[in-house]
């Protein structure tokens, strides 16, 4: 049985972001970089059915730069077996640029099924494993709660979240694609010997240039600025509730316009 992961790497979400002088991106340096956190729940789920399945093979996959090399040997580090750069030249993407190269890239390496995150938590687009999902034309779940592969490893009974407390439980065929929701796994730590072991682990890398067809990115994002500090807020004070009551009814209603 033959696993992918699709991961992308992210800035920490401790990290101060910090826009350009033009706008056109955020200033790089100093950023700590991190495996997007909904990958690592991915990244778990496919050594978790690797362990089930006994003879499975599993490869994570990322679209970036170098530094994106580190995402990827923490998922070997975790329990991955191999995996794939595909370093993108410095070339602006876009969800739908980023599924065609992936989709290139991966076709033949003959997945059985592929996990990855339901988002990422930087674009937060959560678009790019549908468009692989549909550009490979096999099944695809979304925000998957729960994974039980089936015994004879032909598909999976997977639960998702259809609000207001209720589940939709899908009978899925392989090959498919599953993205992760939090809450389907709790993601292992990395150990020392995993991290010894990452090192001599098989990384290729290869060049966007040869997947992308030709093709560029559609949607191109400017202005990149932060959002406006919130106002503060204002303290009533006083000894008397019933006046204190009567002058915030007041103020919600002419000043914050809410009742």
């Amino acid at each position: 049985m033959k696993i992918g992961v699709l991961v992308v790497q992210t800035p920490d979400t401790e990290t101060k972001i910090k826009p350009t002088a033009d706008g056109s991106g955020i200033e790089e340096e100093g950023i700590k970089y991190i495996l997007s956190p909904y990958d690592e729940f991915a990244v778990e789920e496919a050594i978790q059915t690797k362990e089930k399945a006994g003879d499975a093979e599993v490869t994570v996959i990322s679209l970036g730069p170098d530094r994106v090399t580190e995402a990827l040997r923490t998922a070997l580090a975790m329990g991955a077996d191999k995996a794939i750069r595909i370093d993108d030249g410095g070339a602006p993407l876009d969800s739908l640029l980023t599924a065609k190269v992936l989709v290139n890239a991966i076709k033949d390496q003959g997945f059985d099924l592929i996990f990855t995150g339901k988002q990422a938590i930087d674009g937060d687009s959560g678009q790019v494993s549908q468009m692989v999902a549909e550009f490979l034309d096999v099944a695809h779940v979304t925000v998957a709660e729960s994974f039980e592969m089936k015994d004879d490893k032909s598909g999976a009974q997977v639960k998702r979240s259809a609000g207001s407390g209720s589940y939709e439980v899908i009978d899925l065929a392989f090959p498919a694609v599953v993205s992760c929701e939090k809450g389907l796994n709790t993601p292992r730590y990395a150990s020392l010997p995993g991290i010894m072991k990452a090192k001599k682990k098989p990384l290729e890398v290869v060049n966007l240039s040869d997947f992308a067809d030709g093709a560029s990115a559609k949607v191109k994002f400017i202005n990149y600025r932060l959002p406006p500090e919130r106002a503060a807020g204002k303290i009533i004070q006083g000894g008397d509730a019933a006046a204190m009551a009567a002058e915030l009814v007041a103020l919600l209603h002419n000043e914050a316009k809410v009742i």
